[in-house]
């Protein structure tokens, strides 16, 4: 199973936030859609990723002043880690567990063809398990 097959799937839609919108703007615009990550731009450029997360401890360190910050100010540290739509979900797997993030990016021929997310990828390994236990069991039950 392709990282390609969850957009298939779920669709190729990114919303994306200026970097120097404030942290309210991007809360304001997760909630709207209802989303914990947006990519973060710097015009054409992706500048990185922020998420619930780097908001809510963002508002932890700074209290409400944080909302006024710029978006650049809480891009996820650990970097961003690109992947392609024809890489396998098990890498995916690997690389949110080695870098522990739960958002990649996805770039194809250079540009942003979209975004997966751990639950994603989750959502997707349960239902090729459930699918393959049916095979098993339907073949089961016909060899007996």
């Amino acid at each position: 199973m392709t990282i390609q097959a969850i957009l298939d799937h779920k669709g190729r839609d990114v919303i994306t936030i200026s970097g120097q919108a404030t942290l309210k703007d991007a809360a304001d615009k997760m909630s709207v859609h209802g989303i914990a990550a947006l990519i973060v731009k710097d015009g054409d450029a992706i500048a990185g990723i922020t998420s619930e997360r780097e908001i809510v401890c963002a508002i932890a360190r700074y209290g409400e002043l944080a909302l006024a910050m710029p978006v650049t100010e809480i891009l996820t540290r650990g970097g961003m880690f690109p992947i392609a739509p024809q890489a396998s979900l098990k890498h995916a797997m690997n690389l949110m567990t080695r870098h522990h993030v739960r958002h990649l990016p996805v770039i194809s021929n250079g540009k942003l063809a979209g975004i997966v997310s751990i639950g994603d990828i989750v959502k997707r390994r349960v239902e090729d398990l459930e699918m393959e236990s049916n095979v098993l069991r339907d073949v089961y039950i016909a060899a007996r």
